[in-house]
């Protein structure tokens, strides 16, 4: 039997709970895979909280990123193989000793990416890629990054980076040299911030992304950049839709389109490949043991460092 850690109740950390489950069969255009790493994402806590709605009547099974080994294939599956080390994103419950997956959302792990780096992509680079390419970054732009040491941020950091950017994120004292060692200028957040980004770039800024969600945040963007269509959030999406702003996900009443869904997806790959030439970096923070996933989604929204991840 497999084990899987699932929920019946919306609560805290206590509704968690691990339990074992058939060994999962792979459909037709699916596969199976033995769980080495999974990730843990802020998505999976406001879901198990029930600040984001659920589906169906439970019980949930939880987490969608991770990455491990193929241990069986589906029919109609090309590219694929018992035995091969992979990365994956948008499965139903990465919380898990094993769990199948839509082949189309499975990737080969090139020599050299770990498990670990492979299941700190999904949501983290995938929103960052497809944020990023939504706002049309390019070479002369000058891009603000709000929370730039998150995991999001500092995958904004790299595509904007390799996109030709500048890059200005903003950070705590005690990550920025995380943020300036990815290849962005760090500005400290707190009170006078506007005037700190404006002397990190004196001709001021052609985009911002918001990966923080704090208060005042998407105001104080306004502020820097009259063009709103090159302001984004994806965090705090209603409050976007109010000012008029640009969300991806966080809550927003626009969905994504098929063209950002697409570029969600194509940013595993991307980064795979990006890690094994040397060109990506993934912070990987503290390991937890599936009885643990509870604790680690406390740590994760108490801002502990790095990629929190389930190891199985």
């Amino acid at each position: 039997m497999a084990q899987a850690v699932q929920f019946t109740r919306t609560g805290g950390p206590e509704v968690l709970e691990l339990v074992e489950i058939p060994d999962p069969v792979p459909a037709a255009g699916e596969v199976a895979i033995r769980v080495e790493a999974a990730g843990v994402n802020p998505i999976e806590r406001k879901l198990r909280t029930g600040v984001r709605p659920l589906a169906g009547a439970g019980p949930w099974r939880t987490g969608s990123d991770g990455a491990g080994v193929v241990t069986a294939v589906g029919d109609g599956v090309d590219g694929l193989r018992v035995g091969d080390a992979v990365a994956f994103f948008g499965a139903d419950g990465a919380y898990a000793t094993d769990v199948r997956v839509d082949a189309a959302r499975v990737f080969l792990r090139p020599a050299g990416v770990s498990a670990a780096q492979g299941a700190a992509l999904g949501i983290p680079a995938g929103t960052a890629y497809q944020a990023l390419r939504s706002l049309g970054i390019r070479e002369d732009d000058t891009l603000l990054i709000h929370g730039g040491s998150g995991a999001v941020g500092q995958a904004a950091i790299q595509f904007a980076v390799l996109f030709g950017a500048h890059v200005i994120a903003t950070t705590s004292a005690g990550r920025a040299s995380r943020v300036r060692d990815l290849g962005a200028e760090p500005v400290t957040y707190g009170d006078g911030l506007t005037g700190r980004v404006l002397e990190a770039a004196p001709d001021g800024v052609t985009a911002i992304l918001d990966c923080a969600g704090a208060d005042g945040v998407l105001e104080a963007s306004i502020e820097l950049l009259d063009d709103t269509s090159r302001i984004a959030t994806i965090v705090l999406g209603q409050k976007a839709d109010e000012l008029g702003l640009r969300a991806f996900a966080g809550g927003s009443r626009h969905p994504l389109t098929p063209q950002q869904n697409a570029w969600r997806a194509e940013a595993v790959p991307v980064a795979l490949a990006l890690i094994a030439a040397g060109y990506f970096d993934v912070e990987i923070g503290e390991s937890f043991s599936l009885d643990e996933a509870g604790r680690a989604q406390s740590a994760g929204e108490a801002g502990a460092p790095g990629k929190l991840l389930l190891v199985p």
